[in-house]
């Protein structure tokens, strides 16, 4: 498919898009040509039955059977999360394939609502009296609102107890008390770490322990999701931590060369930088030696210190900073107040008794 082929190189290399994104964007645009042949459609204008397709998605596995029955107490294959996640890839395919003249131009209409500015009140339209127009995903499905799901302080602790190398304390300290991604985590290099409480011998003028998270193309396909350069603040628990990791790593490589900060020590190949999947792997693994009682992902650990920030008195900007954040409407729903929390709030609310005696 030598179209999608160049949307993807486009993708990964002119827009500098994470190579997981291109990968996620790749298995959708796998979905709608999977699509478009068992239905017998040309994928180059079967965006105008785009509303059969996310049928299609919600109810097909995409397996062997192409009969798709939906009825009263059928469970969906896929969320609304995921067929939305679908579509974007899938509109940013055909409209490459538009631009490249490879799609007819009455594609975008079908999936991209077109309006001219002129539309839009006075106050919005701007000094510039041009008309303008701007695109509308036509077709999203509106997903539920959860409740974004943080792994527990108590849970943090057994995590930390169930590790057996000071490799392995590192890195959940680094998620749950640094707020790492694990891209980012897993792309540390040894000199993005200034744990001196004075760094400028270094060239770093930021006071106190710290670590500076940089995006580069990494073997072991770490990635940071941020395009800009960025520090975090670390705290003496992750200080101790590093120490501790230190003599263990030299302990098992001696005087390595790699200038990647978390390493493998325990399986081949020893001395090559972890990946983010054997981070993953690793959060499966403590949280089972832990017996805990439900499934936690590297991200889970993300989100606690997001919360414990707020709960610890810290404003949404500070949450935003400490998260990495550039939307500020981004670590909002990171923001799960402690129940204790809460219930002090409301203690702070005086009564109206209290209220009607002060006024006397």
């Amino acid at each position: 498919m030598p179209v999608a082929d160049r949307y993807l190189r486009d993708l990964r290399f002119g827009r500098s898009r994470a190579e997981l994104t291109t990968k996620s964007y790749a298995g959708a645009i796998a979905l709608y040509l999977r699509w478009c042949r068992r239905t017998g459609r040309d994928w180059s204008t079967a965006a105008a039955d785009m509303g059969l397709f996310i049928v299609w998605l919600k109810y097909s596995s995409g397996g062997a059977s192409q009969v798709v029955v939906a009825g009263p107490g059928v469970d969906p294959v896929r969320r609304e999360r995921r067929i939305n996640g679908v579509l974007t890839g899938v509109r940013g395919f055909l409209a490459h394939a538009v631009a490249a003249k490879a799609a007819p131009g009455w594609v975008l209409a079908q999936i991209y609502e077109i309006a001219s500015t002129q539309d839009l009140p006075l106050e919005a339209q701007g000094e510039d009296a041009g008309i303008g127009y701007r695109l509308g995903a036509r077709h999203r499905l509106q997903e539920p609102e959860i409740e974004v799901n943080r792994a527990s302080d108590e849970e943090i602790v057994a995590l930390l107890h169930a590790c057996r190398s000071a490799r392995d304390r590192l890195i959940v300290l680094l998620m749950a008390r640094v707020g790492l991604r694990v891209g980012q985590l897993a792309g540390l290099r040894r000199c993005d770490a200034h744990l001196m409480v004075d760094s400028r011998i270094l060239g770093c003028d930021i006071e106190g322990p710290h670590l500076h998270i940089v995006r580069r193309q990494n073997p072991n396909t770490a990635w940071s999701k941020r395009r800009s350069s960025i520090w975090f603040p670390a705290d003496f628990l992750v200080v101790q931590a590093f120490d501790q990791y230190v003599y263990e790593r030299h302990e098992f490589l001696g005087n390595d060369s790699s200038d990647f900060l978390l390493v493998n020590l325990f399986r081949p190949p020893l001395g090559s930088p972890i990946t983010p999947d054997a981070v993953g792997e690793l959060v499966e693994r403590l949280a089972r030696r832990a017996n805990l009682d439900r499934h936690l992902t590297p991200h889970m650990p993300r989100r606690a210190f997001g919360s414990n920030v707020a709960d610890a008195g810290g404003s949404l900007d500070e949450v935003q900073r400490l998260l990495g954040q550039k939307d500020p409407r981004s670590p909002r729903p990171y923001l799960r107040p402690d129940v204790r929390r809460l219930r002090a709030a409301v203690g702070r609310v005086p009564s109206p008794r209290e209220h009607g005696q002060e006024t006397r």
